[in-house]
């Protein structure tokens, strides 16, 4: 049986590698990882921010499927996860960092503390370091390294010099030895340790392979990074940004995107900075994106450190290694930052695997379209576990051997629930009702529909306008395509609708399952 290493890095962008052809980003740990695997260059996760995102690759189903909407809408108990499957194949699945799956409120009591967050632990991952939202287990070991830690101790964010705002590219003030990411692949290492050298009576995990699932929260903001990352790449460099040439443009496009850029706070992405993000100029963006550029580099490096470790044991060919992320990012394109709405750069996302099984096939790209559903059934299979009929999501096996499926999807799809549960913003300014808060996309190579429950559609012809800038939804010249692509979606709902018993029959013989004919 492989060792499982699931790694997630959080809001990272597909085209930000090497590997994929980035004028400017240098991920040199990763480019060789992917010559030592598969990189799945057309890779899309299907929700965001980042409880949807996850849920779709933790369960393998569909937003409309698992019905996690936002961050702090529960995971519902009856769904699998590939914890719980690899959990029953023998494994005990381990996280570093975090999950954010929300507990179901059905399966706990009134006074459960997990009904306090969003927080809560996937079911089936016992958890070795769990790193939430104010990040204490990491400042606790960046006081424990002889940090003086400020008050508040968030303020470890701000720059060691200069203001916070307007950002200027100063890196932080701790190194690159103490960033959350080399905290968590310490804590990650420390356990190999354990597990690999531990006697199998004694060893939770010892005597057995391991699965591990290292959930890294960089290259997220807080936008920071301390040298040599912060001043690694030259905000004038880099390709000019996609999209309208002001905010009021961008927004002039759809009601959502001028809601979406009215909302975001300068907060949100930067310690310390007040005001709205949309009043960044380009200067101020290229900044911020050069810092963006620098966190990528920097979660290469412990990358690096992981498998420069994972060799050194002699564990490097027994281990399936799965690299990804849940969202993407806008990073200053179309005006917008953070993950949200339809656009490619917050659901285009990277995907390398290692199957060191497969070594034939060893630095193959993939531009066949995938899936974040389809990892768990993926990762199922390469380890002999039982894969549930009904996922939404398809192993990727076949394109190990060099194969790739005649009936392999031409389309990517992915959802975007912008309801606000607690506050009722979003349904207050967009005028709309909380269950007609949200939009679906289908994208293939030459076109892009996306469809809102309560809002006018938007289509671009990718063809000729690979920018989506052009909004030709309304143009008659389109309307047998919008027409195609909007009954091509239906299918694919029609199609990905809760599917768990649907293939079952009871009979005089007992229950068929027509799925595994």
């Amino acid at each position: 049986m492989l060792n499982v290493l699931l790694i997630t890095a959080d809001q990272w962008r597909g085209d930000c590698l090497g590997v994929a052809g980035h004028p400017v980003v240098r991920t040199p740990h990763i480019d060789a990882l992917a010559r030592d695997g598969v990189h799945f260059s057309r890779h899309y996760c299907q929700a965001a921010p980042c409880s949807p995102a996850r849920a779709c690759l933790y369960t393998g189903l569909y937003q409309m499927t698992n019905r996690v909407v936002r961050n702090g809408t529960p995971l519902d108990a009856r769904h699998d996860t590939i914890a719980l499957a690899a959990r029953r194949a023998g494994y005990d699945p381990t996280l570093f960092g975090y999950t954010d799956q929300s507990v179901d409120p059905r399966t706990v009591t009134g006074d459960d503390p997990w009904l306090r967050t969003y927080e809560g632990i996937l079911p089936g991952m016992s958890v070795r370091v769990r790193v939430p939202e104010d990040h204490g287990p990491w400042l606790s070991w960046l006081e424990a390294r002889g940090h003086k830690l400020p008050d508040p101790p968030q303020d470890i964010w701000l720059p060691a010099d200069g203001p916070a705002d307007p950002p200027g590219g100063r890196p932080a003030r701790y190194g690159e030895d103490d960033t959350e990411t080399a905290f968590l692949v310490g804590e990650f290492l420390r356990w190999l340790g354990e597990v690999e050298s531990a006697p199998p009576a004694r060893a939770k995990a010892g005597g057995r392979p391991w699965f591990a699932h290292l959930s890294f929260i960089r290259p997220h903001p807080p936008f920071i990074v301390p040298e040599p990352y912060a001043s690694m790449y030259d905000p004038d460099a880099g390709p000019e940004f996609l999209g309208a040439a002001t905010p009021e443009e961008a927004g002039a496009v759809h009601p959502f995107l001028a809601y979406s850029l009215d909302k975001l706070d300068k907060a949100d992405l930067v310690w310390g900075a007040d005001g709205k993000a949309r009043d960044w100029d380009e200067a101020t963006r290229r900044r911020i994106r050069a810092t963006y550029w620098g966190m990528v580099s920097e979660v290469d490096a412990q990358i690096g450190r992981v498998v420069a470790e994972l060799k050194a044991r002699g564990l490097y060919d027994n281990t399936l290694i799965v690299l990804t992320a849940d969202h993407g990012e806008m990073m200053g394109d179309h005006q917008l930052f953070s993950k949200l709405g339809f656009y490619d750069q917050a659901y285009h996302i990277p995907l390398i695997v290692r199957d060191p099984r497969k070594p034939a096939h060893h630095g193959r790209t993939v531009e066949a379209f995938s899936e974040s559903v389809d990892i768990m059934p993926t990762v199922l299979e390469a380890i002999g576990a039982e894969c549930p009929t009904w996922l939404d999501g398809r192993a990727l096996t076949p394109f190990f051997d060099g194969e790739t499926p005649a009936d392999w999807r031409e389309a990517v799809h992915w959802e975007y629930d912008f309801r606000e549960v607690a506050s009722g913003e979003a349904e207050a300014k967009l005028g709309l009702p909380i269950d007609l808060s949200g939009m679906s996309v289908i994208r293939d190579a030459d076109v892009k529909y996306v469809h809102f429950a309560g809002l006018p559609p938007l289509l671009f012809d990718l063809e000729t306008d690979p920018g989506e800038t052009r909004n030709v939804a309304d143009d008659p010249a389109y309307l047998s395509v919008r027409l195609h692509y909007a009954e091509k979606m239906l299918a694919w709902r029609a199609r990905h609708l809760d599917r768990r018993l649907t293939g079952i029959e009871l009979t005089e013989d007992g229950p068929v399952d027509g799925r595994e004919r």
